[in-house]
Order: C-alpha cells, then structure tokens, then sequence
C-alpha cells in the first residue's frame, strides 16, 4: 500500500491507533540538534486555507504529496521537529517518523487566508490539555495584531490564555506576532523592523508568566536591532522564498544572534524551486 492507503485503512479500521501511536512515540529529549539549535519543519499552512507556493495555488493540498514531503525532511540529519495541526500530526504518528522530534502543535487557524474576519483567529486546533495528554513539547500560536481591527482585543487575550495553559502544564508556547492591516481587502502584515519591534514587546508581554514562551519571527531587515526589543528566544520563520540565495544569506547572519535558537521553515524546503527536498534541508541545517 502507498502512504494514502496505509493512513487511511488505519482511520477507517483502527482510529484508536493514533492514541496508541502518540503514547508509544520516543520524545525528544532536547528540541536542539548535535549544533545545539532547532530545525523544525512547518506544515500547518493548509488548515488555514494557505495551500499555495509560488504561483501553485494548490502545491499544499495534495495530502500525500505533503506527506512524502514531510518524511523526506523529517529524516534528515539535524532536523529536530515538526510544527502541525492535528490531522498533519494524526498521520505522521500513524507512519511512526515522529519518533526523537520535537512535536508542536498549531492551535489556531480559524485567520483563514483571504477571508473578510482573517483576524478574527480563534483557537479551533489543539488545545494545551490534549498537547500535554499527547505527550507533545508545546504550542504555536499566530498572533496578528491590527490595529484597525475590533477582533485584535480577543486575538490577544485567547493568545494569552493558551500561553497560560501551556506555561501551567510546563509547555513551550511559541507566539509568532505580527503588525498587521488591511489594505485594498487584505490582511497585509508589516515586516518594517520597527513594526517587528512593536509586535515582539506587544507578544512578549502576553500571560502570566513568560518562563516557557519562545518567539517565531521573520527575518527581516536590521534583525539586531528587531531581536533586542525581548530576552525572549526566538525562533526565525522562513515564508514564502523567492530568492532562495538571499534567504539563506539573511537567515545565516540572523542565526548568529544571541536570543536565536533556530530556524522553524515549511513551505520554503517542502517545496524548493529545484524540487530537491533533502538539499534545501540539508542547507538549512547547514546554517545552523
């Protein structure tokens, strides 16, 4: 059977088999590699409707494709974890490659892509209750904060609450914030470094206590000014690539500040412009 079958013979006639999978996962015990950083592999794109790369507005939604993807990165050397919602995740156990990963699990995707209340981004994934019950490492949290958008105010305040919810169970909660605004009937985000600077002090002082808050930011211009508004780590994330030279280039310089402890980088190396997977991986961690 391919990677589709397998999954799905195991959904239809054995669904307790992802429990049993995740109880019986090998956790990682450290989210760093033998270069004592964090490579993670992001796949949580298509549940907020984001199935694009390039100019494939579909690249993301063959499920299978996704999947081979995944397994090709996750054996890498040096990659360290995957960053998923529940239905990715779901089937990474039940192929049994999660085994010595970091596993973090997306909690709110409801900002769908290109939608009127794309702000309005409720908690609709995982919760931090069946994090800690499925013996994951922590939680990602999206975090647009417009200005000009009522919703911002509950935005913040359910970021805060997971933050809580995780920090109590002693699980990490990795905000990635933005400065965001509506142009022309679209949520644009501002990847001006002062408007970084703001959405990092905005997300660094979210809920009771930022003992097991990491930060997930992109890498934009003058990154040692932009990482010293927080002691918070940081996370850098890699977006949509175009110039994968000069991204790498960017990334490289920014890994080399103090508050940074890795990279967490989806469609990027899933989808690379030569189509070589385990080479844009492999450069990746190369960086690091």
């Amino acid at each position: 059977m391919n990677t589709v079958e397998r999954i799905v013979a195991k959904r239809v006639h054995d669904p307790d088999a992802i429990a049993e999978a995740a109880a019986a996962r090998i956790r990682a015990k450290s989210p760093f590699n033998d270069k004592g950083a964090a490579m993670i592999i992001a796949a949580d794109h298509p549940a907020r409707g984001a199935n694009a790369v390039g100019a494939d507005p579909l690249a993301m939604a063959d499920r299978g494709e996704l999947l081979d993807r995944l397994c090709l990165a996750l054996e890498r050397p040096g990659v360290t974890g995957v960053l998923a919602t529940p239905d990715v995740i779901d089937d990474l156990l039940l192929l049994g490659v999660l085994d010595g990963k970091t596993v973090l699990g997306s909690m709110n995707r409801t900002g769908l892509a290109g939608s009127s209340f794309e702000i309005d981004d409720r908690f609709a994934c995982y919760d931090a209750e069946t994090i800690a019950r499925m013996r994951f490492d922590g939680g990602k949290m999206l975090t647009r904060i417009c200005l000009d958008d009522p919703a911002t105010p509950s935005v913040l305040e359910n970021t805060a609450k997971a933050i809580d919810s995780l920090a109590d169970r002693k699980l990490l909660a990795m905000v990635e914030p933005f400065l965001s605004g509506w142009i022309d009937g679209n949520i644009k985000n501002d990847l001006s470094p002062e408007a970084v600077i703001r959405s990092i002090t905005i997300a660094s002082g979210l809920g009771r206590s930022s003992a097991y808050t990491w930060l997930k930011l992109p890498v934009v211009a003058e990154m040692e000014r932009v990482l010293a508004a927080s002691t918070l780590p940081a996370v850098l994330l890699g977006g949509e690539v175009t110039d994968p030279d000069a991204a790498f280039a960017s990334w490289r310089e920014a890994l080399a500040l103090p508050t940074v402890q890795g990279l967490v980088v989806g469609r990027s190396l899933l989808y690379p412009h030569d189509g070589d997977v385990a080479k844009a991986v492999d450069t990746a961690v190369g960086l690091l």
